[in-house]
Formats: C-alpha cells, sequence, structure tokens
C-alpha cells in the first residue's frame, strides 16, 4: 500500500487543497533556519502539503531572528515556512520517535538538516524509516557533507561561504573580504535539496522506491562556482577576489560608480568596444587599450578612468544611453528599489498572497507553470497551531494526546 492509501482523514494531505505541479505530495519538515525549511517552502509553493516539525516549547530557530530591535516578526521565519503547518514534537524522547514514524508512514517526502548523525541518533535515521516506508524520499541537508572528517561539525550559511571558497571571491585584490549579504550558501543547499527531491519523486515513477538524498552547503558552493573551481584544476591557481567584476571574465565586467549610485557594465568585447569608447567620450581608449582581453592588470590600469567617466552621470542617465547603444548594463540597486519595479511584481517575484487577515505581499519562488500555477501562501503557522488536529489525524485520542503533553513530548 502506498503511503497515505487507506487512510481517511489523511494528517498531511487534510492541509491546503491541493493544487499545483506537486498537487497530492506529502511533505514533512523537521529543518531548521533556512536550507531545510526553504526546501520544504518551495514544494510547498509548487502544490505539496507540507507538516513542519518543531521542538516544543521553542520552535525553529528562525522564530528567533527579529527584523530589527522594533520589529520582532521573523523575516527568516516567515519568508521560508508560508503555508506549512506546525506540529510540535521532541524527536529526543521516544514518545515522539513514535509520532514521527507514525507520521512519515503516510509521507512522500522527509526533509531534514540537522548535523549528520542526529536523526540516527533519535531512531530516525534512513534505515529506520525506510524499512517501514520504502517508498520514502529521505532527503538529508548538511554543512559540511555526510562523509569526511568535517561531517559531525556543526554550522550555518557563513560556514559554506567560507569553507566553501566563496568568501575568497569577495571584496578587492588586498581588501578585506567578506560574506555574500545574503544567505546564499543555504539558499543554494535549499534547491539542490529540492532538485533531489524531484529526481528521486521521479525514478519511484519508475521503481516504485524511495531513496536517501543528501547534499550540504559546501558541496552547493563548490557547485555554484563550477567554473571557478574548474580554472583552479586546471591551473592550480585560486580565482581571487572578484574586484568588482570577475577575474575569469577578460573584458569591461564589472560595477562603477555613478553620480548617484552605480552601474553594472556586463560586458563589452569586440566591435562593440569601439561603440562603447565613442559614446563615452573616450574613443582615445580604444588605442590606449587594444588588448583583445582585458585581465587583471589591464583592469587596473583602465577602470579607474572609467570611474571618472561614469561619475559625471546617474545610473538611469547612463542606462538609457548605454542601452540604447545597445550596450549591456543594469543599474545596481537595493532592495527597496526593486520592490518599487512594477516588472518584478509582473513576473510575480513578489505577489500578493492570501493571509489570515487578508493579501500580505510575500517573495514568490520564481518559477512559473503554465498549467500548474504555484500556490504562494501568506499564512505563517504560530508554532504548535496544528498539532492537536495533526494527532488526531493520525488516530491519537484526546487522553493520549494530553499525555502526549504532560510527558513533554508535544
Amino acid at each position: 500500500m502506498a503511503p497515505g492509501d487507506g487512510h481517511a482523514p489523511d494528517p498531511i494531505a487534510s492541509g491546503a487543497p491541493g493544487s499545483g505541479a506537486l498537487a497530492g505530495i506529502r511533505v514533512v519538515e523537521a529543518g531548521l533556519l533556512v536550507q531545510g525549511p526553504q526546501a520544504s517552502a518551495t514544494l510547498a509553493e509548487w502544490g505539496a502539503e507540507v507538516v513542519k516539525v518543531e521542538l516544543p516549547g521553542f520552535g525553529d530557530p528562525s522564530r528567533w531572528l527579529p527584523i530589527g530591535p522594533d520589529e520582532p516578526r521573523s523575516a527568516y521565519f516567515e519568508s521560508c515556512n508560508r503555508g506549512k503547518r506546525s506540529l510540535t514534537l521532541d524527536l529526543r524522547r521516544p514518545g515522539g520517535r513514535d509520532v514521527m514514524l507514525d507520521l512519515v508512514d503516510r509521507a512522500d517526502v522527509l526533509i531534514s538538516n540537522f548535523t549528520p548523525g542526529t536523526m540516527e541518533g533519535w531512531g530516525l535515521g534512513y534505515a529506520e524509516v525506510s524499512a517501514r516506508n520504502p517508498r520514502l524520499v529521505y532527503a538529508a541537508g548538511s554543512t559540511y557533507g555526510a562523509l569526511g572528517p568535517d561531517a559531525p561539525t556543526p554550522g550555518a550559511d557563513l560556514s559554506g561561504q567560507a569553507a566553501g571558497g566563496l568568501v575568497s571571491t569577495t571584496g578587492t585584490t588586498g581588501g578585506a573580504a567578506g560574506p555574500v549579504g545574503a544567505t546564499i550558501a543555504d539558499h543554494i543547499g535549499a534547491q539542490n535539496l529540492v532538485a533531489g527531491v524531484l529526481a528521486a519523486l521521479v525514478a519511484r515513477g519508475r521503481t516504485g522506491l524511495g531513496q536517501a538524498v543528501t547534499t550540504s552547503l559546501v558541496g552547493g558552493q563548490i557547485w555554484a562556482q563550477a567554473a571557478e573551481y574548474t580554472a583552479c584544476l586546471v591551473s592550480g591557481r585560486p580565482a581571487g577576489p572578484a574586484d568588482r567584476g570577475h577575474p575569469l571574465v577578460p573584458t569591461l565586467y564589472g560595477v562603477f560608480p555613478t553620480a548617484d549610485g552605480a552601474i553594472a557594465l556586463v560586458g563589452v568585447a569586440g566591435r562593440a568596444r569601439r561603440r562603447f569608447f565613442e559614446l563615452i567620450g573616450h574613443p582615445d581608449l580604444e588605442e590606449r587599450f587594444p588588448q583583445p582581453l582585458y585581465w587583471a592588470d589591464t583592469k587596473a590600469a583602465l577602470f579607474p578612468l572609467l570611474d571618472e567617466v561614469f561619475r559625471t552621470d546617474t545610473t538611469a542617465g547612463w542606462c538609457d544611453r548605454l542601452g540604447a547603444a545597445g550596450v549591456r548594463c543594469a543599474p545596481v540597486r537595493d532592495h527597496a528599489a526593486v520592490v518599487a519595479d512594477p516588472g518584478v511584481w509582473e513576473n510575480g517575484y513578489l505577489v500578493q498572497a492570501d493571509g489570515p487577515d487578508g493579501p500580505v505581499p510575500v517573495v514568490a519562488v520564481p518559477v512559473g507553470f503554465s498549467g500548474t500555477p504555484a500556490r504562494p501562501d501568506g499564512h505563517v503557522p504560530s508554532l504548535g497551531e496544528h498539532t492537536d488536529r495533526i494527532l488526531a489525524e493520525l488516530g491519537y485520542p484526546p487522553d493520549q494526546v494530553d499525555q502526549l503533553r504532560r510527558d513533554g513530548v508535544v
């Protein structure tokens, strides 16, 4: 019998009405912060029903990362947990393990991102769970990977950025390096988990069996920098700092200050170079820098000259002039400027989703489906909001739920 068959009502599928590409797929998430939660949030937006398992009395640690001193809400929790149902469950206790096994018996996917060995220590490793539900896709994210000497080392997004080599590419030569201003290692790790889950579900359609899926923050950073690591493998040299552009792109490619901000010049090469130099009023630069490729030494001499040129007009002015001439460029925008862009809303990157008190603006998964539209949800569950209902759907009578609560299991 497939998970969920013969059970009515189903404790997972009793959530939001099924719609979207993943309608009918049932996910249990025991995730923390971003990697696991964002992976299941993507699946939820595409139609899967997700039950989020959280520690009683505390919940996902991201609940405790407020936006600011005057705004107690958590941007991390709200962005990664919309549209889920929250079940409080202490997996460290035998009673919590038993409830979890009852839950995943009827699931298609289990997602977690604890330090490797944690779920196994609780009796919830792949071997134990798959023995009960062979169709389950067991997706486990981590910081350093499931194998190797660093596997048991705890970490977070900054660990992935630093140990994965990304931080070494930020900043300028001789300047201080720093992390990217987003939880990019977590995000890439989440999307790799999503890709692994979807591939395993496709394979299950052929074989009838689930499997374990693993990925990590460090592994995601290495894959995201595949070109840079390939260059290192070939040359024996690390890429080094980006220096406002990219060391592997030997052309006019970089960020330059303007009169009121900055502009990104997105590659000017070949015959376009003469047109560019004429447009900015310095045709002489083509003669001074005739090299077919602009490597680091050439950029070091040319870029300061371009800095002075670009400072003579605004970002919008340069974008208009360069764009009209067919030169690829983009304004350097902050988040507020992006939010004000109507195109961002037209493309559905930001949407007004249904919330408990009316429409709320949310960040949506940037993937469109022509036949099975995504379903952004504006409801953010409170801690344990759905515990009693989910346990009732699993068949636990009220007196047993009360006992679980007295025992600190839920």
